[in-house]
């Protein structure tokens, strides 16, 4: 249900702000506003102050909206109301009307990156398990509870980071210029600060995706070993272990953190087999010493050991919230950088430099929303931002169908003197439908494809 609700919210929201620019900005060029209507098709809803004025409308299919205005190329006009025609308006209220709705939905997105910033969000602190061996984190000497502070960029200049999300986000655009990346670390306390560089030149930029942090060899954020709830009769329950003990070492080895813990755990085959482990716990400040005999787990391609415990404790947590001016800067900056970003991703995917599997659709953004919706307000309105941005710089591309298509009908117009030709526009219109169905297809299949577990 939270799915469902979290889409229809961000539609509903996202389309109504839209077209609001565009109606809110043709009322105030002087042009007739005909109807306002959030979605496409059979009319669900309506409601018009008095005749004559602009009709409000709700209608049965909201994957969209539109705002249609008096214009003679769509039927007659009565002289009386010719100056309030969009047609007849000069190009550069033309363009303002056509650009207000991409530029709302940003300023939107700023502000509701704003509001949660001023709410306060909590995100994982940048603190990191042990990385994948060999990957480019262990070969820059990045170790299990290390704490990335600080990020040295291009510029020579430092900056801080506040959490996770902070540090994956200039990961990424670091990835995507091939650059690389210095990094100041310490430990998990703040102690025996030190200086990595992550050679990201190594990646294509169609790996920067989804699975970059993986690619990269970052490990997951940095968790204690301990056990948690033991299942009665299972593994951990019949060699011992109790909820607290935190794991030292098995079979001579340390246990740095949780994600080493489970994968000494998957280790604990051979073949089909279960293969004895010797671990070093300590519980209540002494050290035991018990046998662990995972049991094997076969439904998956390759068998893996499994002990029926709950495995370390909760990734640490760090509460991100900045006063009412610095936040407002932060979500203009956020946008900015985001919506940069997107037209980077997107043109490095137009020239095959960039995977197409970064496309995602109405099934991931559903997903997204539901998850979102049970996060709690502030991620949802930080998802929210993100939609947003994503539907504000759609809209600008110079794609036939979108608003950046007239407005680049627009700067034709205003080189030349003259509009574009009625069949050029026709030719467009057709080849702009046909790249739209295309992405639109490329996203579905994307979703699909994820949620079967093909991406």
């Amino acid at each position: 249900m939270s799915y469902v609700v979290g889409l229809l919210l961000t539609l509903g929201l996202l389309i109504v702000i839209h077209e609001y620019g565009h109606y809110r900005v043709a009322r105030a060029c002087g042009v007739k506003v005909l109807r306002f209507s959030v979605g496409f098709g059979r009319v669900v809803w309506r409601w018009q102050r008095q005749p004559g004025g602009t009709e409000f409308v709700v209608c049965a299919l909201p994957l969209g909206g539109y705002v249609r205005m008096l214009d003679e190329r769509e039927g007659e006009v009565d002289p009386h109301e010719l100056a309030r025609a969009f047609n007849r308006q000069s190009l550069a209220r033309r363009a303002a009307i056509v650009a207000a709705g991409p530029l709302a939905n940003l300023a939107l997105a700023a502000l509701l990156f704003a509001a949660a910033y001023w709410a306060g969000m909590q995100e994982p602190k940048a603190l990191f398990g042990a990385p994948q061996p060999d990957s480019i984190a262990a070969r820059a000497g990045l170790r299990s509870g290390d704490w990335v502070q600080a990020v040295g960029e291009g510029d020579g200049q430092w900056r801080d980071l506040r959490s996770m999300t902070d540090l994956m986000w200039r990961l990424t655009q670091a990835a995507l210029q091939r650059e690389k990346l210095a990094l100041r670390v310490s430990d998990r306390d703040g102690r025996g600060a030190r200086t990595l560089e992550l050679d990201l030149g190594t990646l294509e930029p169609r790996e920067v995706d989804a699975d970059l942090a993986r690619r990269i060899g970052l490990g997951p954020p940095f968790a204690e070993p301990l056990i948690g709830a033991v299942k009665a009769g299972g593994p951990a329950d019949r060699a011992g272990l109790a909820q607290g003990d935190r794991v030292l070492a098995i079979d001579g080895a340390a246990v740095a953190d949780s994600s080493v813990l489970r994968e000494r755990i998957r280790a604990g085959v051979r073949g089909a087999q279960p293969v004895l482990q010797h671990w070093l716990v300590e519980r209540g400040g002494r050290s035991v010493t018990l046998d662990v005999v995972p049991r094997v787990d076969a439904a998956a391609s390759a068998p893996y050991g499994r002990i029926d415990a709950m495995i370390g404790a909760p990734a640490a947590q760090v509460t991100v919230r900045y006063g009412p001016l610095e936040g407002l800067v932060r979500g203009f900056e956020r946008t900015w950088d985001t919506s940069a970003f997107t037209l980077k991703m997107l043109g490095r995917m137009l020239v095959g430099e960039a995977s197409l599997k970064n496309l995602s659709g109405p099934i991931s953004i559903a997903d997204y929303a539901g998850q979102s919706v049970r996060q709690g307000p502030v991620r949802f309105i930080e998802f929210l931002a993100i939609v947003s941005v994503s539907l504000g710089v759609l809209n600008l591309l110079p794609l036939p169908m979108l608003d950046g298509g007239h407005l680049m009908y627009y700067i034709f117009e205003g080189a030349t003197g003259r509009p574009v030709s009625d069949l050029w526009l026709e030719r467009l219109q057709r080849g702009g439908i046909a790249l739209l169905l295309t992405m639109m297809s490329v996203a579905l299949y994307n979703d699909v494809a994820r949620l079967l577990g093909l991406h």
